[in-house]
Parts: C-alpha cells; structure tokens; sequence
C-alpha cells in the first residue's frame, strides 16, 4: 500500500508542478484539492527536502523540486508508454504519432512512406515537422526524429542505424562551364559554394581523401540556405557547388541538370538514423514505423 501512495505523491507532484497550482493539478487527477496538497506534502517528508514553495499568491518550485521533476515525469512516462504497450497486446498501430525529420528528404522521402502506413493503419495519426534544426525530442516531446550522421548527445535515447549513403559534390553545367572544374578539394576554395545554416557544426564539405577516413573540408560560403530543397534549387540555378544526400540529386543528375565534379573525393557515406526516447521504445507505432523504414532502408529505397 506504501508503494501505492509513494506513486500517487509523485503523480499530484508532477501535475502540480506542471500547473503550478494545487486546483488546477486536482481537476486534472480527479481529486480533491486537500488531497494533493497533502500528498505533495508526504512525497517531501519522505524525501526528506522541499520541492515546492507555497506562498499566498504563487507556487514555485525550488532547485531540488526541478530537478526531481526531470526524473519523475520520465518515470511516469516510461509507465504510461509499458501501459499501452501491454494494453494493445502490442499489435494496435494507432495513436498520434510526432515525427521530425530533415525538410527536403522528409518531404521527398519520409512522407510518401508515412501516407503508405496511415492508409495500412488508419488509427494512426501524424504530426510531422520537417526542419533542419537539430531538435532535442525529449525536451520538445517528439516520438521520432530522422537525422544525417551521427548526433553526439543522444542521452535518453535510442538509436537505430537505417541505411547510408554518400553525399555528392554537385554543380550545374552553366556553372562548371562559367568557373571550370575543380581538379582537387583545394579549388573548392575559388569557387561559389553553396552549404546549409548549421549552428552545431563548422560549415564545409565531408570528403575522403583515397583510402582515407572522411574528413570535413572547410570553405567560406557563398551562400547559405537553411532548407535543403532550396539548396538543390540554388545548385540547378548555377549558383555554385553544393554537397546533398544522393537521394535527393539522383533525379537531377540523372537527367543533367547537375552534374557531379570531384566524384573520387565524395565517397564518403553518410548515414540515415532513427532516434527516439527510451519513453516511447514500447509503443507499437514507433516500432512499426522504425522497422518499416529499416526495410527502406534495405532495399534502398531511403
């Protein structure tokens, strides 16, 4: 029984601490406002500290009740996600599912693939953001997020390799036959580059050099575009080099609207990860829809 009220003083905790207001937190738990005053009240004599302090006019949480927070809400999350993991007997593919990913490979790629699994399982239903912002999920509660190479803090979460593949260096014939072509990354440095805004990462190209391991060469940009379509549209448009996932400059390169300059020196792969929160590793439709972008990813179709 101990057990129990230690589980429902951490539940009016969190919810008070959400609403910051002990009427609010009892309309949402469906009790009354004494009773989440007091097991608040029981949750602190057990931890032995403060976590919020009452005033007349306000509730605050002290530095002890945010960081006690952090913890409690995941806790409570990770029940709630095993909850309905058990309850669907792990088959029911519904819900809402949130999504981010990067804008031109999600527009491009992602979705038709997502549209094909609502129309399998129209339980299931999406919020997609398709951004070139590296976003925390955890802190911006998304349930899955797709990225280009490797993210360093991946703390609270579960990463899933689903495929690689190399990133071109790229240019439009106007262009190569108005500046030439580059014999070595070097004259790179003489020509119009175009790169992405990424503020987690010094601007460049990733190149391999021979047998050698990638590396990143750095150019000062020419222009700096901060949605990868429009980047591709700028490198048809003449405007200069540009460095892309070969998924999304197969088609143009195929039919000649660019061409690729320095191809021994682009080599190097890049790969396509799945990332979500350990919180939501249990729900059926993250793993559903990881397992089927895996198989893309297989057959080569991310």
């Amino acid at each position: 029984m101990a057990q129990i009220d230690h589980l429902a003083g951490v539940q009016a905790f969190v919810e008070t601490a959400r609403h910051l207001n002990f009427t609010e937190a009892a309309r949402t738990l469906g009790v009354t406002k004494s009773a989440v005053g007091k097991s608040v009240s029981r949750l602190e004599a057990r931890l032995g500290t403060q976590l919020i302090r009452r005033s007349t006019r306000r509730l605050v949480l002290t530095a002890d009740g945010e960081a006690y927070l952090a913890v409690a809400r995941r806790a409570l999350e990770e029940i709630g996600a095993a909850e309905t993991f058990l309850a669907s007997g792990n088959r029911d593919v519904a819900g809402r599912l949130r999504v981010d990913a990067p804008a031109a490979w999600g527009r491009q790629v992602l979705l038709p693939i997502l549209v094909d699994i609502t129309r399998e399982h129209p339980g299931l239903h999406l919020s997609l953001s398709f951004t070139d912002r590296i976003i925390d999920p955890i802190e911006e509660r998304v349930d899955l997020v797709i990225r280009f190479g490797e993210t360093p803090d991946t703390g609270g979460l579960i990463t899933r390799k689903l495929a690689e593949q190399r990133a071109p260096l790229v240019a439009a014939p106007g262009y190569i036959s108005r500046k030439g072509v580059p014999a070595t990354p070097e004259d790179l440095h003489h020509h119009d580059c175009i790169t992405g805004v990424r503020r987690d990462a010094p601007t460049g190209y990733r190149i391999v050099r021979g047998t050698g391991t990638p590396e990143r060469l750095h150019v000062l940009a020419t222009h700096e575009i901060g949605d990868g379509a429009a980047v591709v549209e700028a490198a048809i448009a003449g405007l200069g080099i540009a460095q892309m996932p070969l998924s999304l400059v197969a088609q143009p390169l195929a039919d000649g609207r660019l061409v690729e300059v320095l191809p021994d020196y682009g080599t190097a792969p890049v790969g396509i990860y799945a990332l979500w929160p350990e919180t939501r590793h249990l729900l059926a439709r993250v793993r559903h829809v990881v397992d089927v972008l895996a198989k893309h990813g297989q057959q080569g179709t991310l």
